[in-house]
């Protein structure tokens, strides 16, 4: 993307790897993670950005095109569905419930760290690996997890994002994006249910769906070049 012209900045997001990690569950909270990134586009002195997310990343994305909808000239999701579809699904629907299971078991205190954290992060890298196609992370990749991972206080703030999702609720005033959008979902993802993506369409003004049919949840290390392909002939629409 950055070949294609942009200017492209890529944070670690608050408590992982090497940025702050500030105590406690209310830090991790979607107002204070929405609010970096507008800290950082403040900080560029950008007005507009482009704004691409997956997983968490894609949370904090929707959020803060529900939150601060001028300040984004679009908007790119990767696998992940809009917060108000994520939270009828799990509420409603067995099946994601069962996928979702480690959301409920990161609430516990201490122990989902000790048990990451256990065997050299055995937990972590294999479900990396048994969650994506084989051959999508390397050695190194997964020698730069561990790393990521072993920084002080990483687990314990990475795992308090689940906490504050469940203890802190964001609200938003319109739960229509109006920003323009483009969704791309892997098909096989193993975390979250694909029918999700579709009905995400419904709580946009103007969005579309790319899907890919032989592509899981890690979807950006899996078909790296066709995800970029379509996010710079997205943004030089």
């Amino acid at each position: 993307m950055a070949a294609a012209g942009f200017r492209v900045v890529v944070p670690d997001q608050r408590g992982y790897n090497l940025s702050s990690k500030p105590a406690g569950v209310a830090a991790y909270a979607l107002t204070a993670l929405v609010s970096d990134v507008i800290a950082i586009a403040d900080q560029l002195g950008q007005e507009k950005i482009f704004l691409v997310g997956h997983d968490w990343g894609a949370a904090v994305a929707w959020s803060t095109a529900l939150m601060h909808p001028q300040r984004l000239g679009k908007l790119g999701i990767l696998n992940v569905p809009h917060p108000s579809v994520m939270r009828k699904f799990i509420e409603t629907r067995l099946r994601q419930m069962l996928r979702s299971w480690y959301i409920f078991f990161f609430q516990l205190p201490w122990l989902p760290e000790a048990l990451f954290s256990a065997f050299h992060f055995r937990v972590g890298s294999r479900s990396l690996l048994r969650s994506s196609r084989p051959g999508t992370f390397s050695a190194e990749d997964l020698a730069q997890y561990h790393a990521a991972w072993s920084q002080p206080g990483a687990l314990t703030s990475m795992i308090h994002w689940y906490r504050a999702l469940f203890r802190l609720r964001a609200t938003f005033p319109d739960r229509i994006v109006h920003v323009p959008t483009r969704i791309l979902w892997g098909e096989r993802d193993a975390f979250l249910l694909g029918e999700m993506a579709p009905e995400s369409l419904r709580y946009c003004a103007d969005a579309e769906l790319f899907t890919f049919a032989n592509a899981g949840h890690w979807l950006q290390h899996e078909e790296p070049a066709r995800v970029s392909e379509l996010l710079i002939e997205f943004f030089h629409k």
